[in-house]
Parts: C-alpha cells; structure tokens; sequence
C-alpha cells in the first residue's frame, strides 16, 4: 500500500504547531455577551424559592434564566436530565439559574445577586447509601423517565440500570471448583482534565434559528439534545465545532450548551458565550464514575477458572443520562479478556449525589479491569502460578467465547502476552533486593474493549473534487487530538490513489458536514473509516466511468494511479483527475456526468441485542480489541513514592493505518492511566469537591513519562476499513492494573482501591513481610 500503514505526517500538524488552529474560545464576536451560572451550594435540597430581582437591576445584565425556564428532561440514553435545576437540586454545583451580561465581571456579580432558598434534603454519598433499602431518592420519579430499551431503571429505587448476565450454570461451576476466592476493590471518581474547558456560543436569529459553537466530540448528537430540549426541530439547530482541545469523553455529551442557548433567544441576534473555569470543569461537567467491584472465582487444580460471580456498583452520580450505558459495557465485558463457562454478573449503576458520571476514556474498561485483573493476580499468586501463564491459560483465544456467548475470532492475545513479558524481561526478577532504600516490582494485565455504542449508530462521508483534481473530504467525525483527519484521509488516499497533501479534511459543522453519531468509543477508525473507503470507493468508480468512456476501453482495464485513471496493460493510455473531477468533455464538445462527489455510509454489520434476562447474544459490539501491558515500578520504602521506570504494551490493532499516530496513541493511554493510578482522585465529602484544581488534583507531568517500549500485533479485522480496529482507549485500559501489581510484586501486600498514593504504599510497606526482611538484612 502507498499510504495506508505509512506514518503520514498530521494533516492538521502545522495549523495546530503554529497555533494558527482556532478553538471555541477563541472566536470573538461583535456584541457578544457572556454567561455565568449560579451554583448550589447543596448536594440535595428542594428549591424553594429563587429571587433573581437584586441580579435584573444591576446595570449590564440582558438576561436570567432559571430551572422553569427550561424544564424539558434530555439525556442520550435515559432522559433524566435538566440543563438547570428544577424544584429540586442534586449535586453541589448544579446550576439552579444563569446570567448574560455586557461583561463577565458583570453576569458573575449578577449570579452572587440571585438570592435561593433550599430546603435541605438527606444526601446520598456512598454506593452503599444508595443500594440501603430505606436509601433517600436521587430521582422519585424514576419510573417516568424514557430510555432506550437496552436499559434497566428500576422505579423507587437508585438504580438507573440493572445489567445481568447469566452464562452457564453458575452453581454447578461452583461445585466443580477446588478453589474458590473472594475480592473486592475500588475506584474513585476522576476528571477528565482536558487542556481546553468547555465553552459554548449560541446566537439566535429572528427566524427562530439557533447557532452554536462548542467544543463538543459530538455535534450531531449535542443538536438533536439541544432540539429536543427546547422544542425546535433539527433544521433550526446548527452546531458547529472548530477545533476541540481535548475530550476523552468529556465533551460527547451536552453540559453549558443548553444553558447558553435559552439566554441567547432572550437576546436576539447577540451571541452569547460561557466558558467554564478549571473549577467549574472539576464539579459541573462529566467525571469518569466511580467503581465498587466484588468478585468470587472458582478455579480447578489445573488453574483453570470454571465459575466467576461478579457485582458491579458504579457510582452514577446525581444524573446517569450517559452512565447507565457504562454499566452496559461493564456488564457485557465483566469477566474480562478470559473464556470463563458459568458466570453469573450484576452491574448496576445507582444515582448518588455526587457530580455527574459519564463517559471517560475506556468507557468503563479502565475502572473494571482495575477489579479484574489485580483479581487474577491474586489468584495466580495463591495458586502459586505466574500471572503470565495463569492469563495464557484461561485467555480468549480464537474459537473461545465471551461472556456474551460471543464466539471469538482474530483475537491475537497469547501474541500481545508474548511481546510485553519478552520486551520486559519477565523471567527475571527485580524483586529480590531494596537497594538504595528503594523496591522494583513488575506487572502484567491484559485488556480488551469493543466500541460501546447502540447497534445501529450511522457513519457518512463526502468527498468531492474541485477542477485541478484535489478533494475536500467531509466527516463529522471530531480529532480531538487523536490523529482521526490524518488516519480517514489516508484511507481515502490509499483508494484513490490521491496523496495526503492533495485532500483537505472539513468536519464538524451540522449543517455542512455529512451525519457521524459520536466520536466516542474508539470506533472513528473503524465506522468513520468505513464511510470515508465506501465514499472513496464511490468516487473511484465515477472517475474509471468516465475514463472508460473517454479512452474508449473498458472499466475493468483501468485503476487509478498518481491522480489519474490509467490503463493496467498500457500506461500511455491515462486521464489525470483534472480532465475528470468536472465531468467528461466529449469531442463534439459537449458534456457529460458533472462534478465527481462520492458518497458513503455506514452502520456496523449484524450487530444485535443480547438477551435481557442473560445477557446472551451472538454479536453484541462491532468488534473487540485485545492487548496486554507490562510495567515495571520502583518503590521508595522510606517515603511511599512510587514510580514506574519502564513500561511495555502489545495490541491487535488490526491494520495499523497510520503506525506513529497508533503508537503514539498508545503512549498517551499508558500515560493518563499512569496518572489514575498514582494519584488522581476527586475526594468528595458530603458531595463537595475538595480538590478542584490543579493544585491539589494532580496529573501527569513530562518528568513521569515511562521508558514505553509498543507492540502492535496486525490481525486484520475482516469489517474493518483495510482490516483497522480502534486502539485510543484500549491503551489506557491495562496500563492501571499493570501497575497495582507490580507494586504486588514488590511489596506481596496488595493494594485495592485507586490511586496508590504515598500514604496506602506506606501502609502497604509496613504490612509487608517481605520487605521488613529485607530491611532487616
């Protein structure tokens, strides 16, 4: 191939290095006013009453709105949200009214006008409170709520979805194990932390029209929200996204938009802007859920797992509009990258009053992986195995079956063992010595994810030519920093046989930008991609069509080379793009065909339901993919800190289209996975945010980056554009894990609940035997 598996230089590389690339933020416009939110103070509490009088006397503000104003429920798969508060709040930080003012300074003086009265409800701040039989309710009218039909709520209780799977007979699993162990661990809420926080502009225009510019993944899916929150039907709605700054899941859903907008159509024809601060980013937009995982495994003498029987609790926060979808995926892969025959698995997700959970980077892979395979470490450990060959034994191979009941194929996971223990050199201990006060350990896990995403979920793409042969490529499909314009132009590349440089990506605009339902899930490759080769496709057989008719042979002696259409026997039979992109010019002067536009369209193949009740099903996601980490970490006996030296991962990414955008792809997953295992975590107490900013929450710097050493195994996907899965958040997904058991290696005390902060490693190191023997000599 002359451009698929070529590490092509970013498209968008240039605009972005010389800081030319425009976000949100940075459109400015004439008469914009700007927008502030008022906040409750309180994680539960009925609003009583709301006096915005003080705020609409004070000079400068055009506009209040409250919860009354916009009273519509919205949310992607269950409709439990508001874009204000209405009669009740149900986390600290809930905007209960907002403000448009001439200046900041003035909407945000405004806001401190606005004087609320709360009556203060019971909080519910743990999964326990929330599953308590006499649990105060997050939402009383759960059972009124519409939700896609995939999704269990459960009426008067906290529960959003109740996920089952019922694979095998789990009581005679049980029954033929000869061991049978018991864990449970923990994981914390986290922040996305994108570089760029939200911002939003919405102008109305007197025929009812609305215009937004957000940096949102997902613009389609933010304007049907947006419609159905303010009753205006899908033509009236245009959101465009110039650029966004950073995602990881962050920005697929709505947050400020439908804020901003009910204030603009106050405004006529002003535009107004609200952009979150660092702290508002922290306690008003999505955070990655927090995890209770339990588990009991039956393992038989020859350390095959015969039983497992899982309960997942997410912590869902105050609305789970797009959690309960998370709770999905955790159900549907809970048992890992293993082929376990009887399971019985719970994952239930509950309202707390906590800040809103949704989507973050591995859709819910990273948090259960961290249960699933510090689980089979413990295990190996206790059976007296290696971790690696004890994984080797019981993985998904070829033939194998999920915990669907999926039958699996082109899986490549013993490849991915293979390269990570060669490339860390794990037959040899690092373990046995503190030297220098300080203790090595290495980590293995292994990781697997599927796009989590509706069955039937739309991809479209248009490329048209201009008169010198070059094309615009048109997606919805957002690069939210992964490489995604880089990668689909060089699909269409690769069947044009057109060079990167001659195509130009245009995306994110609702009203000029073909359909893509969300850039979330990892699946742009793979459902963009498929879009983009079929509208290639579609363009190359318009330009042979017509080279046909022009050089007077037949369509089956041509292909396309170098931007023209050329004759496979003789090469001096050829017509360049140019002579064709307008249409065929005939010798009698006359035309035909017109411009070249290509189309193309698509929707992942057979992929079904799974059944209620059992969760049983033949294909329940596009496509799984499959990898494994070794990490290897240097403990400070003295001090608690840790960090992790080395590092190597190995995925089957299927065709690598674009090998130094996957790798580095895999780099920055390893790396944000460093960093929810070390140190991030939102402490909350009683629903507040005790550490909103960089101050206080800490991510990773230049200075933690690992020595990586990548793998990427290529077994094609047979759906995938030339053979392409995803790989951007299956990266994340094993390097946590990875890490809590190299620390298990060092210390042989484990450490259950995220991050490893120096405080849970010290008191690890003084309950570990080992290393006191070490010290002693």
């Amino acid at each position: 191939m002359n451009f698929v598996g070529q590490s092509v230089k970013r498209v968008d590389g240039v605009r972005k290095a010389t800081g030319y690339t425009k976000y949100a933020d940075d459109i400015k416009m004439s008469k914009m006013l700007y927008a502030k939110a008022k906040r409750s103070p309180l994680a539960h509490a009925r609003i009583v009453s709301i006096d915005t009088s003080k705020a609409e006397a004070l000079s400068g503000v055009k506009a209040i709105i409250t919860g009354q104003d916009v009273k519509t429920k919205v949310g992607l798969y269950l409709e439990d949200k508001t874009f204000l508060a209405v009669d009740k709040v149900r986390y600290v930080g809930e905007a209960v009214a907002a403000v448009a003012a001439e200046t900041e300074a003035i909407a945000e003086e405004a806001c401190d006008l606005i004087e609320v009265e709360y009556e203060e409800l019971p909080g519910v701040f743990s999964i326990k409170d929330a599953i308590a039989p006499d649990a105060s309710l997050v939402h009383e009218e759960l059972g009124d709520y519409k939700h896609g039909s995939i999704f269990f709520p459960e009426a008067g209780t906290n529960i959003a979805n109740h996920y089952k799977i019922r694979k095998g007979d789990i009581d005679k699993g049980f029954a033929e194990a000869d061991f049978v162990f018991e864990n449970e661990y923990y994981v914390p809420q986290i922040q996305h932390s994108p570089i760029e926080t939200h911002c939003t502009i919405a102008q109305a225009e007197p025929d009812g029209k609305i215009n937004v510019w957000a940096g949102c993944q997902s613009p389609y899916a933010v304007r049907k929200a947006l419609a159905a929150a303010l009753h205006l039907p899908l033509h009236k709605v245009r959101v465009v996204s110039p650029q966004v700054g950073g995602g990881f899941g962050g920005k697929a859903g709505t947050t400020l938009e439908g804020i901003v907008i009910p204030l603009a159509q106050r405004c006529l024809g002003r535009p107004v802007k609200m952009t979150y601060t660092r702290e508002e980013e922290f306690i008003a937009s999505f955070v990655r859920q927090g995890l209770l995982g339990k588990m009991k495994t039956g393992v038989n003498k020859e350390g095959k797992i015969v039983a497992q029987e899982i309960v997942y609790y997410w912590d869902g926060g105050a609305y789970t509009e797009y959690g309960v979808n998370i709770a999905r995926s955790g159900g549907y892969s809970s048992v890992g990258p293993y082929d376990v025959p009887n399971v019985k698995a719970d994952s239930i997700c509950v309202y707390t009053n906590h800040p809103v959970g949704g989507p973050y980077r591995g859709f819910g892979m990273s948090e259960i992986h961290f249960c699933i395979e510090q689980n089979m470490d413990a295990i190996a450990a206790e059976m007296g195995m290696d971790p690696a060959e004890f994984r080797k034994l019981n993985c998904l191979k070829d033939g194998g079956h999920n915990v669907t009941g999926q039958e699996v194929h082109n899986v490549g996971l013993v490849d991915c063992i293979d390269a990570v223990t060669k490339d860390m050199n794990w037959d040899q201990k690092v373990s046995l010595e503190i030297k220098d006060g300080k203790i090595r350990g290495k980590g293995i896990s292994l990781a697997f994810k599927a796009p989590s995403m509706p069955n039937n979920v739309p991809s479209s793409s248009i490329i048209r030519f201009n008169e010198d042969g070059t094309a615009h490529l048109s997606v919805t499909a957002m690069d939210i920093g992964q490489g995604s314009d880089t990668a689909l132009v060089q699909i269409a590349s690769e069947v044009l046989q057109l060079p990167p440089e001659r195509i130009l990506m245009t995306t994110g605009d609702t009203e000029n930008t073909p359909y893509e339902w969300q850039t979330v899930a990892s699946r742009i490759t793979y459902c963009a991609g498929n879009a983009v080769y079929r509208a290639a496709e579609d363009a190359k057989n318009q330009f042979i069509e017509l080279a046909a008719e022009g050089l007077g042979v037949s369509p089956e002696e041509l292909e396309l080379k170098d931007g023209a259409v050329v004759s496979k026997t003789d090469s001096s039979k050829k017509m360049p793009f140019d002579q064709l992109s307008m249409g065929l010019t005939m010798p009698d002067g006359s035309g035909i065909h017109g411009p070249i536009i290509g189309r193309g369209a698509f929707i992942p193949p057979e992929v079904k339901d799974t059944d209620p009740e059992t969760g049983q099903g033949e294909k329940p996601t596009a496509f799984w993919t499959y990898g494994a980490q070794v990490s290897e970490v240097e403990i400070d006996v003295e001090t608690g800190h840790i960090t992790v030296p080395a590092t190597a991962a190995a995925f089957n990414v299927g065709k690598v289209i674009n090998p130094q955008l996957c790798e580095a792809q895999i780099e920055g997953g390893i790396v944000q996975g460093i960093g929810s295992i070390l140190w991030e975590e939102m402490v909350l107490d009683h629903g507040v945010v005790k550490n909103p900013s960089y101050v206080d929450y800490k991510i990773p710097t230049a200075f933690d980056i690992p020595e990586m050493k990548i793998t990427m195994v290529e077994i094609e996907e047979p759906t995938g554009p030339f053979g392409a899965r995803g790989v951007a958040e299956p990266a994340m997904v094993a390097c946590a894990p990875s890490v809590a058991n190299a620390v298990f290696d060092a210390l042989e005390v484990r450490v259950e609940t995220m991050p490893l902060t120096k405080e849970r490693i010290l008191n690890a190191v003084k309950q570990s035997k080992k290393v006191q023997e070490l010290l002693k000599k």
